[in-house]
Parts: structure tokens; sequence; C-alpha cells
């Protein structure tokens, strides 16, 4: 009885140890994609090739790598066999499958798949010149509304400004008792949106105070031209992403681009079993007019080409648009799924597989791995331009604060000193002609002033 009960433990630890015991040296099935598994030379690289070197370190085992021979992910036919990695894994030819293998309930009743190594989806990727929506007011997107209301009242306030200057300087307007006034509220309204457009609009200022205000905003026009003019070809660049094809219900609703997908993959099962009725008639319109790819480059090019829209998994498409900076993806992503990693049914690998791709995931080099493999050779067109903010203009408007500012303050020095020199003229209090003079230059009514002002000009002529 003793020696049984040895016998029936010795079992159990025996079948212990054959749950949790690893292969010396695995075989290993992978297919080439980018940037997943490459050739360098005579090996492989990759982020797949970098995940096989982790996870082995961490269960202790060897192995051997070799491209699958049909090419192919993993398909049921008609028969029920598998073709492509899932059929190697399936016959025993391979112990491992490491490839951007989506988790799928078909394939998780043919193999073992471990937890998912990368999240994914389907989206949609799109040559940049054909997603591009145009507006009827996209001329103003260089600057934000803010930024148009500044404008509007710095050109106001200038305008107003040169029309006050203008009356006060008595080198600008000497007799306004007789004389015409040259700038009305019109004419400073033409005068300071003719400098917008760098042509002006004359007469111009005489007097130092009035081409002080006129030079601050010239120099302002200028500088603010070259902003708008700047951002405007920025803002032009394919780099934006108002896309007219937003998602997968704007691209079942029109017929101008053509789509597709890669033929026979699990983004095709998504669409072909859906219930819901966008997905379904994406499937038909992809059916009947055939426009699947045979590969993942196939889409590629011919989404560079244009026309066409290939819908694929979302990782995949962010390298593409980070080895393309023709294409862009767009933001809507669907049916979220994973990549993981395959083994034949009921190894005991997999639950060591499964918590060695959380392990690395919980210490960031998943993280790692795909910042190094996903990084974008498009940097320098990354800078897309923004609409220009407010604030970022505001040493602009300070400068034109300024020379308002001093030329106001020249204008009233050149009427105090004309005042002075009339009042001793004239043997009359400095402040009741300071007052006159004011009275005459900023009321509106250009009319003649008092009879006596206008007889002891003529006298003085």
């Amino acid at each position: 009885m003793l020696f049984g009960f040895f016998l029936l433990s010795f079992g159990v630890f025996l079948d212990m140890g054959m749950c949790t015991a690893v292969p010396s040296e695995l075989r290993i099935t992978t297919i080439k994609q980018e940037p997943y598994t490459m050739s360098k030379g005579t090996q492989l690289e990759g982020f797949c090739m970098d995940l096989l070197s982790e996870v082995s370190k961490k269960l202790g085992f060897k192995y051997k790598v070799h491209l699958v021979k049909d090419s192919s992910y993993g398909r049921q036919d008609e028969n029920g066999n598998w073709n492509g990695m899932i059929g190697e894994v399936v016959r025993g030819e391979a112990d491992l499958a490491i490839a951007p293998l989506t988790l799928t309930a078909a394939r998780e009743k043919a193999v073992g798949m471990s937890k998912p190594f990368m999240q994914t989806g389907i989206s949609i990727l799109l040559r940049k010149d054909i997603s591009e929506g145009t507006g009827f007011f996209d001329f103003l997107t260089p600057f934000t509304a803010e930024t148009w209301v500044g404008l509007l009242v710095a050109y106001l306030g200038t305008a107003a400004c040169i029309f006050i200057v203008t009356r006060l300087s008595p080198f600008e307007w000497s007799q306004p008792q007789s004389e015409q006034n040259r700038f009305s509220l019109l004419h400073s309204l033409w005068y300071t949106a003719g400098a917008l457009t760098l042509q002006g609009a004359g007469p111009h200022p005489k007097a130092l105070s009035g081409r002080v205000v006129c030079t601050t905003w010239w120099l302002f026009s200028v500088v603010l031209l070259a902003c708008y003019f700047s951002n405007l070809s920025s803002s032009k660049t394919p780099e934006s992403t108002h896309l007219t094809v937003k998602g997968f219900e704007d691209l079942a609703n029109q017929d101008m681009i053509q789509y597709g997908c890669l033929a026979g993959s699990s983004t095709l099962a998504f669409f072909k079993n859906s219930n819901n009725p966008v997905y379904r008639r994406i499937y038909e319109h992809m059916e009947r007019t055939k426009s699947f790819v045979s590969s993942m480059d196939e889409g590629v090019r011919r989404a560079k080409e244009g026309n066409y829209a290939f819908i694929g998994e979302s990782v995949s498409l962010d390298l593409a648009v980070a080895r393309h900076c023709e294409l862009v993806r767009a933001h809507e992503v669907i049916g979220m799924r994973g990549y993981s990693i395959a083994a034949p049914l009921g190894s005991p690998i997999i639950k060591n597989l499964s918590v060695a791709t959380l392990q690395l995931s919980e210490a960031g080099e998943l993280a790692y791995l795909r910042s190094k493999w996903w990084a974008s050779s498009c940097m320098a067109d990354k800078a897309k331009s923004s609409a220009v903010q407010l604030h970022s203009l505001k040493g602009m408007f300070l400068v034109l604060s300024l020379g308002l500012g001093l030329g106001t303050l020249l204008a009233v020095l050149e009427l105090t000193s004309k005042s002075r020199r009339s009042a001793a003229e004239q043997k009359k209090p400095y402040c009741s002609v300071l007052t006159e003079e004011l009275s005459l230059r900023l009321r509106t009514n250009n009319a003649n002033g008092p009879q006596e002002n206008v007889e002891k000009d003529k006298e003085k002529a």
C-alpha cells in the first residue's frame, strides 16, 4: 500500500514536470513582414525576432527560425485544412509561430495561442491629397478667431489714431477754419487698408506724428502678411489631418475612392461575419468589385498611387504612414484584437509564453520594441503648422501700440507748441487758445470757424 502511494506520487510529480517542461530547441515558423521579421544578410531581424529573443531568455530554450513555406499566415479551406504558419503548427512542422498573428476564434480552436503581445484593430490607409477636405473659408485657417478679432481691433484703432493725429497736428492741418482736412474718417480707414495690401493710398501724412503712426502700421502689416502667408502655405501641405474619409461610414457612403483589404485575412472575415449594416455594405462592395490585394505591400502601393483606400491592421498601417510620408491613417479603429504567439493545441508552453509576455509588457520592454521598430522616417515633416494664436503676435501688437501712442503724443506736443505761439501773438491765455484749437480740430463738421478768426487769418495773410 505504501509502495503504491509512492508510485502514485512519483507519477503525479513526473506528470507535473512534463506539463511545465520546455523542449531544449524549438522550431519557430515566421513570415517576412516589415518590421516584424526582415532579412539582414543571412539573419532575420525585427520586432518578432527581438520578442522571441526576450521570451527565450525568460523560458530558457534555444530555437531555430525558418520562414513559412507558402508565405501565408493561416487560413482554413473548405475541407477544414489549414495553410500557412497555423498549418505548420497544426501538422507538427513547427513548435511555435511568432508573427503578427491575429487571435481569432477559428485559430484558437486549431492551435493554442498566448496572451496578445500587441493590440491592434482595423483602420483605413489613404493618400493625403485624396483624404484632405477643402472648405470655403480655409483661407482663414492660418489665424485663430481670437487673432482675427485682435487684428480687426488693431486696424480700426490705427485708422482712428491716424484720423485724430492728422487733425491735432498743426503741421498736417494748419488752417482748420478754412482748409479741408485731407484725412477724413473714411480716408483714414482706406489708407490703413491700403497698407495691408502693400499698395498705399495717398495722400500721405506730412507731419512727423502722422508719419510715425503710419510707419508703425506699415511695419505691423509687413510682419503680419509674412506670418499669414507662411502659415497658409504650411497649412496647405499634405500634413493636414482634416480627412474627408474619417471612418468606415464615410467610406461606405462614397463611390469615388475604391477600397479593399488583404484577401483571406482576418480583416476580411471581420466584415464578412459582421451584422453591422455599414460593415456588410463594405464587404459586399469588396466582393462585387474584387478589390482585394494579395499582400500588405500591394495595398500600400495602391494607396500611394491614389484613389484607393487600403483597409488593414492599424499597427501595420501606422508603419506604412511612418515609412511613406504621403500616406495617412484614418482616426477610426474598429474590431480591436491582439497579436499572439501560436503553439500546438494543448502544448504546456502556452502558459509560460503568456506569463513571459505579460512580464515584458509590465517591464516596458514591449513598448520599447514598438518605439524602436515603428520609428518614423518623416520626422522633418511632423512639425505641422498650427493656426497662429493671439499671444504669438503680442510683440507686434506691443510695437503697434507704442507707435500709435508716440504718434499721438507728438501730435499733442505739436498742437500745444502752436497754441503757445498763438497765445503769445494774440495776447490771450494759453488754455483758451488750446481749447479753441481742439474745438476746431476735433469737431466732425469742417465748416468755417468764427468770423473773427477768419478775419484775423486774412489780416495775417
